[in-house]
């Protein structure tokens, strides 16, 4: 069977302003809704004979449970056109993966991968630091905002009683403190890095007053500099080594998976100390000539003496 394309139709393409949102929205009002014994032909047909027509058919009679479905997330302050969007596209990834003869219908099956794609990409949108992965964590973020409202705390200023925590915390199955923690995070504020400083827009950006955390230049190129040295003087250090010693410190120290002493006693006809000792004397060989190196790179030039003058 082959992989589910993208649906060549436009009322996949979801338009960013509010009056295409509109159309759009009106727009997928005219797929009728299939019957059960309609869908599961298509289906059958998708499944069995890749057939594209059929896949796009399924897809379409379901935009508008997708749009149902996000305009349910409104209150994450995300752009309902992204929302539909993904969500159109964990639809399509449920009628790749439907099997009709499960015996449910397709809605029943595609309503968890468009609220998995929807949630996700709010996850994804959000910029908060460590919002959680794990499933308690998860349920939590999306619960917390509906069980503010069930206790009358609309507005995120008003902060939630000790009691109302611990209850949170309890149904939910987390910690009070990660009940703090997320409804602090939900209850602020982002701003956008490229917002002006002020009024007038003369003074700058917000963007301008963040530290630049890479290192400059200069660092770059003096790092790259040592690494380069520090390399060309492991290159050295192994080249005063014979053929087994240098063998033996490339299987053991060198490599992603390191040889075991057994491994190099059974290929050299060695004891294991025997291979031992040939690593400890190559490593002193190396340190040597290392330090060497670099005690040579350390000491001052010596300019020659000038003649006296007679």
């Amino acid at each position: 069977m082959s992989s589910l394309k993208p649906v060549r139709s436009g009322a996949l393409a979801v338009p960013s302003s509010e009056d295409g949102l509109r159309a759009y929205l009106r727009e997928i009002q005219k797929f009728p809704v299939l019957e059960a014994d309609e869908e599961y032909r298509l289906a059958k047909r998708w499944s069995e004979d890749g057939d594209y027509a059929a896949a796009q058919t399924l897809v379409t009679s379901h935009l508008r449970l997708v749009a149902k479905m996000a305009s349910g997330y409104r209150g994450y302050g995300l752009p309902m056109s992204d929302m539909i969007a993904e969500g159109n596209l964990g639809l399509m990834q449920a009628v790749k993966k439907f099997d009709p003869d499960k015996g449910f219908r397709l809605s029943t099956y595609a309503m968890w991968w468009i609220k998995a794609a929807i949630q996700d990409f709010i996850l994804r949108s959000w910029s908060l630091v460590k919002m959680g992965t794990s499933a308690a964590q998860k349920k939590l973020f999306f619960n917390l905002r509906k069980i503010r409202k069930r206790l009358g705390r609309i507005d995120s200023a008003s902060a939630l009683s000790p009691s109302e925590i611990a209850d949170i915390a309890r149904d939910l199955d987390v910690s009070e403190q990660d009940v703090i923690d997320m409804d602090t995070r939900m209850g602020a504020h982002d701003q956008l890095l490229s917002a002006p400083l002020s009024a007038d827009g003369d003074s700058g950006e917000w963007g301008d007053m963040l530290a630049d955390s890479r290192e400059s230049q200069e660092e770059l190129l003096g790092n790259f500099e040592e690494f380069s040295q520090q390399q060309a003087l492991m290159h050295q250090a192994m080249a005063t080594l014979n053929a087994r010693e240098r063998a033996i410190i490339q299987s053991r120290r060198l490599q992603e998976d390191a040889a075991t002493l057994e491994d190099l006693a059974e290929q050299y006809g060695i004891s294991r100390e025997r291979v031992r000792q040939i690593e400890a004397r190559a490593l002193e060989k190396m340190t040597q000539f290392v330090m060497r190196a670099q005690a040579a790179l350390a000491a001052p030039e010596v300019k020659p003496a000038l003649p006296s003058a007679v």
